[in-house]
């Protein structure tokens, strides 16, 4: 008597491109990776290099120590500040102490660094647009004296916000957010201070705007959506908002294929699957092959953007 063997049933992965790693991100790993390589284990980071777990533990394997501030470092030992930036007063300190520092700020958080700079040389009243506790506004709002930046969360925050002279008012953002979200508050205040002060160029950076621009794009045709990223990666948790503002009620933040519920495809016939900006390109192979291995995949990719922006390493002193 024959026994039959099941035929697994086909899934649709539509594969969002661009994912993963963005460029400034790439360059932060660099850093740490040749701090390694030239001045030998261990070379100390102030705050997770890039939020992402799976990278941190990789750096850790090679050599990196992690901390949350610069007291917590020796001072004959490189130390090298994280991808988010940091409030002047760290570079700084570090000097004092006549530590060994490499700073990996991605170049577009230093531009908004620059640009808050620029308006508060002009006398302008600041608002920063960003999520509080974020290191990223941290490292904005740690760029001038204290007061001088007010951060602005929510429409809600937008309509209250009291300028001592409305006509003198200029924002900055956090480069991570979402570009829907922000373009309500945006909005909110040019209704109030229509004389107010913009980024040149848009702030959000080129690779979060392209992420969810290619999220909107998978979703379209996706039961559930899948983004790979850690939790406190601020650009991962805005993709899987996208994703559910766009019609898929189903969609998910996991680290990797072991943290992927396989019932959540029950009912679905297709899956959309991209990465956040800090997250490796292996845990996205990783999570294709665990779904290969239930069902019958066929993988089809949805291209937003094409990216061929990349940052110079700093020279390593």
């Amino acid at each position: 008597m024959s026994s039959q063997v099941s035929t697994p049933r086909p899934l649709t992965v539509l594969l969002a491109t661009p994912r993963g790693f963005c460029a400034g991100v790439d360059r932060a790993i660099q850093i740490v990776e040749r701090a390694i390589e030239k001045y030998g284990a261990p070379v100390y980071v102030r705050h997770e290099i890039v939020h992402n777990r799976h990278v941190v533990d990789r750096l850790k394997a090679l050599g990196a120590v992690f901390v949350e501030e610069l007291d917590e470092c020796p001072v004959d030992r490189p130390v090298v500040f994280s991808a988010h930036g940091v409030p002047k007063a760290v570079p700084a300190e570090a000097r004092s102490r006549n530590m060994l520092y490499l700073d990996a700020t991605c170049p577009l958080v230093s531009k908004v660094h620059v640009e808050a700079g620029r308006h508060f040389d002009a006398g302008r009243e600041i608002i920063l647009i960003g999520h509080a506790g974020h290191p990223e506004v941290v490292g904005t709002m740690g760029q001038l004296p204290q007061g001088a930046v007010t951060l602005v969360e929510t429409v809600e925050d937008a309509r209250t916000y009291e300028p001592e002279n409305p006509d003198n008012v200029a924002f900055v953002t956090q480069t991570t957010l979402s570009v829907d979200d922000t373009a309500e508050i945006v909005n909110a205040l040019r209704d109030r201070f229509p004389a107010i002060s913009a980024p040149h160029k848009e702030d959000i950076c080129y690779a979060t705007t392209n992420r969810q621009d290619a999220v909107k794009a998978m979703a379209e045709g996706s039961d559930v959506v899948l983004v790979i990223g850690s939790a406190n990666s601020s650009n991962s948790v805005r993709l899987v908002e996208v994703a559910r503002r766009a019609g898929v009620r189903n969609a998910y933040l996991i680290d990797d294929a072991s943290s992927l519920d396989l019932a959540w495809m029950d009912h679905a016939k297709t899956v959309g699957v991209t990465a956040g900006a800090s997250a490796p390109e292996v845990l996205v192979q990783g999570v294709i092959d665990r779904l290969s291995s239930a069902f019958d995949v066929t993988v089809r990719e949805v291209e937003a953007a094409r990216e061929t922006v990349s940052f110079k390493l700093p020279r390593m002193p």
